[in-house]
C-alpha cells in the first residue's frame, strides 16, 4: 500500500488493486498493489507522478505525463500483437497486466523490464513506431529475465542474449524473416562498435566477465546483448533452424521458470534438450564464446538483402573523393526505411572519420539535422564530431543533456571530449547539468570525461 498526495498516482511492477482516500489525511490517496509471481528484489520498482493512462490493449494501458500519453498510446499501438507473437513463442504471460510507463527524459536506460509495468525512455517516440523493437524487448523479458533470471550479474547474458533473440523473433513474426535478419546484423555492427571502444583484449567483453569487485554498472555494455544474441543465432543455424530453436527455448522457460541459474545449467539443459545433436554441440568452442574477449569466434549466416542498400551507400560516402560530392542527392534515400538509416550511419562509424567536406555535403543533400527519430540523430552527430565538424558542437551537447538515455548520453559526451576544440566546453557542460542528471549516468559520465569526484 503506498499514500501518496492526491493529485499524484502511485504506479508499481505489480497488478494494480484500487485506491481509497487516506483515512489518516485527506489531502492523500492510498494505492494498493499486489504481486503473486515471486520476482528477484532487482524487479521491484515503484512510480509516483502526475500521470495520465490511455488503453491501448485488452491488458495494457500506456502511463504517462499528459503532454506526451497521446502520442505514446500511438507509438507503443502494437504493443498486443507483440504480446500475443511472444506468448506463442514462449509460453503463457503469466503476469496479467502489460502496462508501459514513460519516464522522464533523464531515465538511463532505452527500457526497464519491471513486471506487469514496463518502464520506457521518451526517446522511443518517433512518431512512426520505428523504435518499437525496445517494447517487443521489454516484452520478452516476461519469459527471459522474469521468469527465468540470471543467478548473479556475471550472467548478465542469459538474461540479455535470450531476450534479444526473442525479441527479434518477434520482429520477424511481425515484419518478416529478412526484417529479423537485419536487425541480427545490425546487432552485429553494434558488438563490433561496442569492443572497438572497450579494446578487444578488455576482459569485459568476455559473455561471462569476472565481476569480482567490478560495479556492474561499470561493466555494462551492449556484449551480453549482442554476443549473447550471436551465440543463440549461431545455434539455431547449426541445431537446424528457428523452428527448431523456439522449441528449445518454450522447453528452457518451463524448466527453470521461477528460477535463478547460471550459464552451466543453461548449457547442461541445452545438451539434454539436443541429446541426439551432441556432436554438433561438442564443435562450439564453449571456451571462447564464453570465457574469451573481444569478436566471437564464428560468425552466424545473415541474410544481407535489406542490408545491402545500406552498404552500398555507406561505400560510395567511403570511396568519394571532392569530386565525387556532386553525385550525391537526396534521391539516395528515397527507397530507404529509417531503420536502414540507422544501419548505414552505423556502418560509417565503424571506418575512419568522413573528411569534414563529406558530413557537410551529406547534411546539403539528406539534411539530417532536421530528422528526430533518436536513433538516426545521434549517430549523425556522433558522425559529425568524428569528423570534427564544429557547427554539430552545439547540436550535439544539446543531445547529450536534453535527454540522458546512457545509451546516447555517454558516446556523445567521449566523442566531444575526444574533439580538441570543444573538450573544455564538453566538461564544462557536463559539470553544469551534473546535478539534475540520474546518479549513475553522471558517475559513468564522469568517469568517460576524468571528472571522477
Amino acid at each position: 500500500q503506498i499514500s501518496v498526495p492526491k493529485e499524484l498516482v502511485a504506479l508499481m511492477s505489480a497488478n494494480r488493486n484500487g485506491e481509497m482516500p487516506d483515512p489518516e489525511d485527506s489531502s492523500r490517496k492510498i494505492y494498493h498493489f499486489s504481486q503473486n509471481v515471486p520476482i528477484p528484489c532487482y524487479l521491484i520498482a515503484l512510480v509516483v507522478g502526475a500521470l495520465e493512462s490511455r488503453k491501448i490493449g485488452p491488458r495494457t494501458l500506456v502511463w504517462a505525463e499528459k503532454e506526451l500519453v497521446d502520442k505514446s498510446a500511438y507509438e507503443f499501438a502494437e504493443a498486443e500483437a507483440m504480446l500475443k507473437t511472444a506468448e506463442d513463442l514462449a509460453g503463457p504471460y503469466v503476469w496479467g497486466q502489460y502496462d508501459l510507463l514513460v519516464l522522464p527524459p533523464s531515465f538511463p536506460y532505452g527500457g526497464m523490464e519491471n513486471p506487469c509495468l514496463t518502464f520506457v525512455t521518451p526517446t522511443l517516440l518517433a512518431g512512426d513506431r520505428s523504435l518499437s523493437n525496445v517494447i517487443a524487448h521489454e516484452i520478452s523479458h516476461s519469459w527471459t529475465g522474469n521468469l527465468v533470471t540470471n543467478k548473479t550479474w556475471e550472467h548478465f547474458w542469459l538474461n540479455e542474449g535470450h531476450t534479444v533473440y526473442l525479441e527479434r523473433r518477434i520482429g520477424g513474426r511481425l515484419f518478416g524473416e529478412q526484417f529479423r535478419h537485419f536487425q541480427a546484423l545490425g546487432g552485429w555492427r553494434e558488438l563490433q562498435n561496442t569492443i572497438n571502444t572497450l579494446g578487444d583484449k578488455n576482459p569485459v567483453t568476455n559473455l561471462i566477465p569476472n565481476l569480482n569487485e567490478v560495479d556492474p554498472d561499470v561493466a555494462y555494455s551492449s556484449v551480453p546483448y549482442e554476443k549473447g544474441f550471436a551465440l543463440l543465432f549461431y545455434l539455431e543455424q547449426l541445431l537446424g533452424g528457428p523452428d527448431v530453436f523456439i522449441g528449445f527455448l518454450k522447453a528452457y522457460v518451463q524448466q527453470f521458470a521461477y528460477k535463478s541459474i547460471i550459464t552451466e545449467d543453461w548449457k547442461k539443459f541445452l545438451y539434454s534438450y539436443f541429446k541426439d545433436k551432441v556432436d554438433v554441440l561438442d564443435k562450439v568452442d564453449w571456451n571462447l564464446w564464453f570465457h574469451a574477449p573481444g569478436m566471437p569466434p564464428v560468425k552466424p549466416t545473415y541474410d544481407m538483402t535489406l542490408a545491402n542498400a545500406c552498404v552500398a551507400l555507406s561505400q560510395r560516402w567511403i570511396k568519394a573523393k571532392e569530386s565525387d560530392l556532386g553525385s550525391f542527392s537526396s534521391a539516395d534515400l528515397k527507397e530507404m526505411s529509417s531503420h536502414q538509416l540507422i544501419e548505414f550511419l552505423a556502418l560509417l562509424l565503424l571506418e575512419a572519420p568522413l573528411p569534414v567536406s563529406h558530413v557537410k555535403r551529406m547534411q546539403q543533400v539528406y539534411d539530417f539535422n532536421a530528422i528526430n527519430n533518436s536513433e538516426i540523430r545521434f549517430r549523425w552527430l556522433r558522425l559529425c564530431i568524428k569528423s570534427k565538424w564544429e557547427e554539430a558542437i552545439p547540436l550535439a551537447l544539446k543531445m547529450a543533456t536534453d535527454q540522458g538515455r546512457m545509451k546516447f548520453t555517454r558516446p556523445l559526451f567521449r566523442d566531444l571530449y575526444s574533439f580538441d576544440k570543444c573538450r573544455d566546453l564538453a566538461v564544462k557542460t557536463f559539470l553544469e547539468h551534473r546535478a539534475s542528471m540520474h546518479p549513475v549516468t553522471s558517475m559513468l559520465v564522469g568517469k568517460d570525461l576524468k571528472q571522477d569526484q
